[in-house]
């Protein structure tokens, strides 16, 4: 069996250097934890993560949190935990579920995760005494991580001018977080380029919602209309609106949607939509926290991941 001497040996450090990067890895270089680690990889050593856990009086155990009423059994929140969970196994960690924002605190856990974050909620931050991340834009300062709102926005109504629709619509959903700001920046930032005026409703993030909008409106919209939508479930209720009017998809109205996963696929016809990297966010919330953890509450900053455009049967 490889012991902390054989990791020393092949990196030519001393064992204190080596159970310094293992249990404080702040405390030493980047280069030497890299050289440590590639000695570490080369022998397959791996440390007791329970001995670790004592060591740094840590639980090895995170709580990954919701605070909005969300159906963690559906696939966007499904992907998200399960990059989540893979990102944790490299350093062994394990992860519990909590629903109820008042049990955040209670049992033992070195950090949060945390989903589902509304203007309401960060009042509640300041007192939560272990390291948190968010997921989802932020405008406190908080270390988070989301794909980049506005990026994609601009790439969807660009992505409408180029397919040549004339009426470009953005369909957002009605509550005022940044995550939402973005992606109407991002969509009303592309058409003032273009000299263009912008037209906006918002709704509940729910297709029927979306469904009736477009409805009650309908005559209000002329051919060579595209709709950017801010999620999928919306772009879904756009499209059974304009099919229940028999209106010609893509031909005279395109729709775009937002997530990329699972919804635009079942849609008939299948999405044009703009995909989140969803389980590459949930590994890198993880690799944010465990190394927020390790560095006792430092700061860590933000990540934007870069979104795709994904062309589909609802655009020309």
């Amino acid at each position: 069996m490889t012991t902390l001497s054989d990791v020393a040996k092949e990196a030519n450090v001393s064992k204190m250097t080596v159970s310094r990067v293992i249990n404080h890895p702040e405390q030493v270089t980047p280069e030497l934890r890299a050289m440590v680690e590639k000695a570490m990889e080369s022998l397959n050593y791996h440390p007791n993560s329970i001995a670790q856990a004592l060591v740094n009086n840590r639980s090895n155990v995170v709580k990954f949190v919701t605070l909005e009423d969300i159906d963690t059994t559906e696939p966007y929140y499904m992907n998200l935990l399960f990059g989540f969970a893979r990102g944790l196994n490299s350093k062994q960690y394990a992860m519990q579920l909590v629903t109820d924002p008042d049990q955040i605190e209670k049992g033992r856990a070195d950090g949060y995760l945390i989903t589902g974050a509304r203007n309401k909620n960060y009042d509640m931050f300041e007192k939560l005494d272990k390291p948190f991340v968010l997921f989802g834009e932020n405008h406190r300062g908080y270390d988070f991580v989301d794909s980049d709102n506005q990026m994609a926005e601009k790439m969807a109504t660009q992505y409408a001018l180029d397919r040549l629709y004339k009426h470009i619509i953005f369909i957002g959903i009605d509550i005022k977080e940044p995550f939402e700001y973005s992606r109407e920046a991002g969509y009303i930032n592309t058409l003032q380029q273009h000299q263009l005026i912008p037209q906006i409703y918002r709704v509940a993030n729910h297709s029927h919602i979306a469904e009736k909008l477009v409805h009650e409106h309908f005559k209000e919209f002329k051919k060579d209309t595209c709709f950017i939508c801010a999620s999928d479930r919306i772009a879904i209720g756009v499209v059974r609106a304009l099919q229940n009017e028999d209106a010609r998809i893509p031909e005279d109205f395109g729709v775009i949607g937002f997530d990329g996963v699972f919804l635009d696929q079942v849609s008939n016809p299948k999405l044009t939509t703009i995909k989140q990297p969803i389980f590459e966010m949930g590994e890198m919330l993880a690799k944010m926290l465990l190394q927020k953890i390790a560095q006792s509450g430092s700061p860590q900053g933000e990540i934007m991941l870069k979104p795709k455009l994904i062309r589909r049967q609802t655009t020309r």
